[in-house]
């Protein structure tokens, strides 16, 4: 009847990764890198769990490295097989896989450099040509067209309202009649940019991300929060600093920053985008209009850019960035990662946390281990670049600007199903979030469990 095997994502919020197995076809959901704590991080190194030339398909639920991050290391394990996703998924893929590979060189190269490694040579996980490799693998099609992906599997992509491109998976195995859905990561009502996540009627089998399965995004909205930071920052004559992901949350903050500045009721200050990637994205996000919601179209046919501020500069050079990181008066800067974990705004913090008149906006989830999450936890002192900083500067966590559905939001999701799905699978969560959506989604009647990392699980009959 067929049966799913949990090699990523179970157990915690990163390396999603779902081996679907029916009538001796085998489908990969998701091939996502492991971030985060160290024990998790390992996990990239250790073998592949399975036969990859064995794979008939990869599908992909969106572009977020934690979801696609291993492709390149499958391209170059031997799969050559067909990779499914949305167009959008393709376009920010063409983006973030390339940039991941040469992340990897690059830490490979300075931990050779520096003699800081276990290994000699130090060697990257994969390399930018394996992800122009895999990138070649990519078939789109799209929303609301079902395929018949592989003999006797049809796959439909449903909106997820998560990043651009994102997508609900749902597979219908032809022979049994059974009827497989994933989330992929569910995204939220009334957010910006993108449209709501679509209903889903039927399921035998739901694989639903927790990560915010604790908790809720509070009652104060985003762009309130948001306009609160940037008025007390530009009092105090401060810089606000927001690490964002450079696709998804860069693009909301502008959206956001562009109407309250155009309402008056923030000042018009510097906006640096400072994230090459998320200069390349933000024309990505712009030219889908497939995934556009009403409000975004509106603004676009009234001939205005909805995803740009009076003054916003979006910065590539590392001299440019140097500038920015060297800018003395009131302004915004927004720089990758989201969690503070590397890129470039790491030298900003180390700038601007010194300064008790600054902020430091945090607008997603942050991870266990992560510099995000220890900053927020109340640790004093921040590592980067092997220097000790001082944590002076304001810090303000705006959990609205998530593009994660919250647990009310996902129980509200769920109940669009006509009927209970014969089992609901709980994955992309930290423990006690899993568990807290559990017993949530019980107390509607519904069969639920919680798989563990390597776990392999039967599917519910039709």
């Amino acid at each position: 009847m067929g049966s799913i095997s949990f090699y990523g994502a179970a157990g915690t919020v990163t390396g999603s990764r779902f081996l679907l197995e029916h009538d001796n076809k085998r489908v990969l959901v998701d091939c996502g890198l492991f971030q985060g704590l160290k024990e998790l991080r390992l996990r990239n190194w250790a073998p592949i769990p399975f036969d990859v030339k064995r794979l008939d398909a990869v599908v992909l639920t969106h572009a977020h490295i934690d979801h696609t991050g291993t492709l390149p290391r499958l391209w170059s394990a031997g799969y050559r097989g067909p990779v499914f996703c949305t167009s959008g998924t393709r376009d920010l893929s063409a983006l973030m896989l390339p940039d991941s590979g040469r992340l990897q060189e690059e830490e490979a190269r300075y931990a050779n450099k520096e003699r800081y490694s276990k290994h000699a040579p130090a060697l990257p996980l994969y390399s930018e040509a394996d992800a122009f490799e895999a990138l070649k693998l990519f078939e789109t099609f799209a929303y609301d067209r079902p395929k018949e992906i592989v003999p006797g599997i049809r796959l439909r992509f449903a909106r997820a309202g998560h990043i651009l491109g994102s997508a609900i998976c749902e597979f219908e195995l032809l022979s049994t009649r059974q009827r497989v859905v994933f989330t992929g990561d569910l995204g939220r009502y009334a957010a910006p940019i993108l449209n709501d996540p679509d209903r889903i009627e039927l399921a035998t089998t739901l694989i639903a991300e927790s990560t915010y399965g604790d908790r809720t995004h509070g009652d104060v909205p985003p762009m309130e929060a948001l306009a609160k930071a940037v008025n007390e920052t530009a009092a105090r004559g401060g810089v606000m600093v927001i690490p964002a992901f450079a696709i998804g949350r860069t693009q909301e903050i502008l959206y956001h920053l562009r109407n309250l500045e155009e309402a008056e009721r923030i000042p018009i200050l510097p906006v640096f985008v400072d994230s090459p990637m998320a200069c390349d994205a933000t024309p990505i996000y712009l030219s889908h209009l497939e995934d556009h919601d009403l409000d975004m179209r509106a603004i676009r046919e009234r001939g205005d850019t909805p995803l740009a501020t009076l003054q916003t500069h979006f910065t590539r050079s590392v001299d440019q960035s140097k500038q920015v990181n060297a800018y003395k008066k009131p302004a915004i800067i927004i720089s990758a990662s989201g969690m503070a974990t590397g890129g470039r705004i790491l030298h900003h913090l180390k700038r601007r946390l010194t300064d008790p008149k600054n902020t430091i906006l945090f607008v997603g989830y942050q991870s266990v281990g992560t510099r995000g999450r220890r900053m927020l936890d109340g640790e004093k002192e921040i590592k980067i670049h092997g220097q000790m900083v001082p944590v002076l500067a304001q810090l303000v966590q705006v959990s609205g600007f998530s593009a994660h559905a919250d647990w009310v939001e996902t129980l509200r999701w769920m109940d669009g199903f006509t009927s209970p799905p014969k089992q609901t699978l709980l994955v992309h969560g930290e423990d006690k979030a899993l568990e807290a959506l559990k017993a949530r989604v019980e107390a509607k009647g519904w069969k639920v469990a919680i798989p563990r990392h390597l776990e392999t699980v039967q599917l519910a009959e039709a």
